[in-house]
């Protein structure tokens, strides 16, 4: 009995320590196919309307409740300590370091990044990523190197519009509901927010578009190996829930390792 839990552990072991390798050398090949002439404008330019433009509505949404509900609530927390005219900088700071390129990152790997690993995932059980090999055509070039280079142009981007319309709903709930001072609030978040701020925000938007884009294509590209090996259809699905899941965990941890360097 000992020993059969012993291989069960000892098994899990390798096959975590060969994916984290296989991982390491998928990223490490896309970013070497993108240095790699000619250049993919068309696809990268492809991957930007559909991670960037077409998330748009749901970050701005996402964003604006976002806001509203840090205004009520950090009001009516402020409001107990005579300092209700902070709500601007309370709202402000916390989107653009954390909750903008945070919920963003999240938001973005629910719609996009499991459409990655679908899509790119039935082209492995469909044996479409054997025939671009036969063919002589990189298949993480093809499939993995456009969707990383336009992320690391749309992840910032959509951050910076999650952090307006956020503090745009923290006006409406603050100025338009509650009676601040719209002159008030707007001075708030002028004053507060610093360089280093939207930097750090940037920075980890940065990082977060390389953790998804490299899990869900990793897991779409990969998909025949290991527990979904041979499942097809299924074997697609699991690999798209592993994706998301992995990627919100990652972000999570990659966030607190960031603010700790930063702080």
């Amino acid at each position: 009995m000992f020993r059969h839990q012993l291989e069960i552990i000892g098994a899990s072991a390798i096959y975590k320590t060969e994916s984290a390798g296989r991982l390491a050398i998928f990223l490490a090949s896309g970013v070497v196919q993108i240095l790699t002439p000619p250049f993919q404008f068309s696809k990268i330019l492809e991957q930007v309307w559909f991670i960037g433009a077409k998330s748009m509505f749901v970050i701005a949404l996402t964003g604006l409740f976002t806001g509203m509900v840090l205004g009520l609530q950090g009001y009516h927390t402020l409001v107990r300590f005579g300092s209700e005219a902070a709500l601007g900088s309370a709202v402000a700071m916390t989107m653009i370091r954390e909750l903008g390129p945070v919920l963003s990152a999240i938001m973005i790997a629910a719609r996009a990044g499991s459409a990655m690993a679908a899509e790119i995932g039935v082209m492995r059980m469909s044996e479409q990523i054997d025939a671009l090999e036969t063919m002589g055509i990189h298949p993480v070039r093809f499939t993995f190197s456009p969707r990383l280079v336009a992320a690391l142009i749309s992840y910032p981007l959509l951050t910076a519009l999650f952090d307006m319309v956020g503090i745009f709903g923290g006006y409406l709930t603050g100025s338009l509901m509650l009676g601040i001072s719209p002159s008030v609030y707007l001075d708030k978040v002028i004053s507060s927010i610093t360089m280093a701020d939207v930097n750090g925000g940037f920075t980890k938007a940065l990082v977060f578009s390389v953790i998804v884009t490299t899990i869900c294509c990793f897991r779409g590209f990969f998909a025949h190996i290991g527990k979904e090996k041979g499942q097809g259809a299924k074997g697609v699905s699991l690999a798209t829930t592993n994706a998301v899941v992995n990627s919100c965990i990652m972000i999570l941890i990659a966030d607190y390792i960031i603010t700790f360097i930063l702080v």
